[in-house]
C-alpha cells in the first residue's frame, strides 16, 4: 500500500497510474500514463478515444516491458 508516500528512493520502486479524460478540438481522448515516483519519468502511456479495457491492458504491457529483468519489487498504485 502506498499510504500517501509519494516519494521513491530508487527507480522502478513506485509507479502510479490513472486514466484522464482530455478534450482536444472538441473530441474526448483518454490518457493512461505510468509515472515513476523516483524522478517523475513517464514510463509509458496509451491514448484512446474511449476508456476501454485495452487502453489499460496495453499500457500495462508496455510498462512491464520497461521494467528491468530480475527487478525485486515494484509497487504500482492506481486510484
Amino acid at each position: 500500500m502506498l499510504n500517501r508516500q509519494f516519494i521513491a528512493s530508487h527507480p522502478n520502486e513506485k509507479w502510479v497510474t490513472d486514466i484522464t479524460q482530455c478534450n482536444l478540438l472538441g473530441e474526448k481522448l483518454y490518457l493512461s500514463p505510468v509515472l515513476d515516483l523516483f524522478n517523475g519519468e513517464i514510463i509509458t502511456y496509451t491514448l484512446a478515444s474511449r476508456p476501454t479495457y485495452s487502453l489499460v491492458s496495453e499500457m500495462l504491457e508496455k510498462a512491464f516491458e520497461r521494467l528491468p529483468k530480475g527487478h525485486p519489487t515494484l509497487m504500482m498504485h492506481s486510484d
